[in-house]
């Protein structure tokens, strides 16, 4: 059966019917119709900024801990603590002001890059686990930001999410970008470069509190707890005396105006099952149970694990592992490439891999991806194709893995940006702050995973190729 372009998410082909192309102009304009300038231009630095010092620590990761320490050390070290915060974070930071949220931040993003700058230049163990010691903090900043800054989101609308999505696939660009620029252009060096990264932070300061309205955050917030506590704690009372009067159909709460007509309606699987669990958990829920409590926030957290959490998690383990573990052995005969040496292959890969998610993390307001593990599931079979290349050399051509990295990318992002454009649609509104921050965790637990993964891959790939008669890796580690 023909699906229309409002339910597919897709952009009505050339030669299709007027009506579609109505649909399709209807929804942008639904879209950004309420959409202030500044909610956009907020949202996309802040997208950008507390992403971006990740980026760049990863850029320097060779110069901070040299040859001798496995770089999957430094991913970890920026990934570990940014996944532990959002496990947790999301149970009781709801009950801190964003205000107060954003100066923490911006002082742990501070201090962390002040720590790693100011220690010792050599690689020594002390100066290395400094050097660590500031991209935790650093790490604990770009975690808790995430969850807070999705979590702001439900307060600014559709428009609000696009933006943080391009500004966070834009970090990749501009970071990668940036390192190069301070290091080699103007010659900063890496302690230099990494001074200025610690000014940067002080962007997000701006852009809370002098760029961004503060209207529609104060009337969401009540005083003394989060902003639809009292909702919350209403809506679990009716469905309690509902349960007592064995009533079998209840009317979810109405979503607020920030989301109302702004995605497109069509049917989801990730809805369909988000809504039958998060009904049957709450027709269970005691009359005197505290929406607010720890338990009922873990059975929300439950509720979202195989609609959203789950294929999130799938589409990062298998990008990072091939970021991490596979693409730095997915190497051909320099004649047979457009570069001179063989270290040039993976910082080109990770351009492309970045081009990829910026674009895709930028296409909500044109393309929705509704079946959230259908591009997850194609991610894992990157990491399936590309892994067995890296074993049997079997694409002829470096251009078609070219191709394969950046639809890597494209991939990753749709999937990111599109689970949280689905909670935003469809999980009701006095939940939807509380799953924002809390399905956040997949992507750096993804991350983690990857990172142990990556490691044991390189390193076997590695071994695998050369006993095969194909050294190059072993050219990049003497070069």
């Amino acid at each position: 059966m023909n699906r229309t372009p409002s339910s597919s998410g897709l952009l009505p082909l050339p030669g299709a019917p007027s009506s579609s192309w109505a649909l399709y102009h209807a929804r942008l304009a639904a879209l950004f119709r309420n959409a202030d300038v500044s909610v956009v231009v907020a949202f996309w630095l802040f997208g950008l900024i507390n992403n971006i010092l990740y980026v760049l620590v990863l850029s320097a990761a060779q110069d901070l801990v040299g040859a001798t320490v496995p770089k999957g050390v430094v991913l970890l070290a920026d990934v570990l603590p940014s996944f532990a915060t959002k496990l947790v974070a999301p149970y009781f930071i709801h009950r801190v002001p964003y205000a107060a949220r954003i100066c923490t931040f911006v002082t742990l993003s501070c201090a962390g890059m002040l720590v790693v700058a100011a220690a010792p230049a050599d690689e020594g163990p002390s100066a290395v686990g400094w050097k660590l010691f500031g991209v935790v903090l650093a790490s604990l900043s770009s975690g808790g930001g995430e969850l807070s800054f999705l979590g702001l989101t439900h307060y600014y609308g559709h428009a609000s999410l696009a933006a943080w999505g391009s500004g966070t696939g834009g970090a990749g660009l501009i970071g990668a970008a940036l390192y190069v620029l301070l290091t080699g252009w103007f010659g900063l060096g890496v302690r230099g470069s990494l001074l200025v990264g610690a000014t940067l932070p002080a962007v997000m300061v701006v852009a809370f509190f002098v760029v961004l309205p503060r209207g529609p955050l104060k009337k969401g917030w009540k005083a003394g707890g989060g902003g639809y506590e009292q909702v919350r704690g209403e809506r679990e009372e009716l469905l309690a005396r509902e349960e007592e009067e064995e009533v079998e159909e209840f009317a979810d709460v109405p979503a607020g105006p920030a989301s109302s007509g702004l995605l497109a309606p069509g049917p989801s699987v990730a809805a369909t099952a988000y809504t039958h669990t998060h009904d049957l958990l709450h027709r269970t829920a005691s009359a005197k149970a505290s929406s607010s409590s720890f338990w009922a926030n873990v059975r929300r957290a439950r509720a979202l694990f195989f609609p959203y959490m789950l294929p999130l998690l799938l589409v990062y383990v298998a990008e990072y592992t091939i970021n991490q573990g596979v693409a730095p052995t997915l190497l051909f005969p320099l004649e047979q490439s457009p570069f001179s040496e063989f270290r040039a292959f993976y910082p080109f890969y990770g351009f492309l891999y970045q081009l990829g998610v910026f674009i895709s993390r930028s296409s909500t307001p044109f393309i929705r991806i509704h079946h959230l593990y259908f591009p997850s599931l194609l991610q894992v079979a990157n990491l399936v194709l590309l892994t067995f290349h890296a074993l049997l050399n079997f694409i002829p051509s470096v251009y078609l893995v070219f191709v394969i990295i950046f639809w890597e990318g494209l991939l990753g992002g749709a999937v990111y940006v599109n689970t949280f454009a689905e909670i935003m649609e469809h999980v009701p509104a006095e939940d939807r702050e509380f799953s924002l921050g809390a399905t956040s965790v997949s992507d750096s637990g993804g991350i983690c995973i990857a990172g142990f993964l990556g490691m044991a891959m390189e390193v076997w790939l590695c071994h695998w190729q050369v006993s095969h008669g194909r050294d190059y890796c072993r050219r990049i580690e003497a070069s």
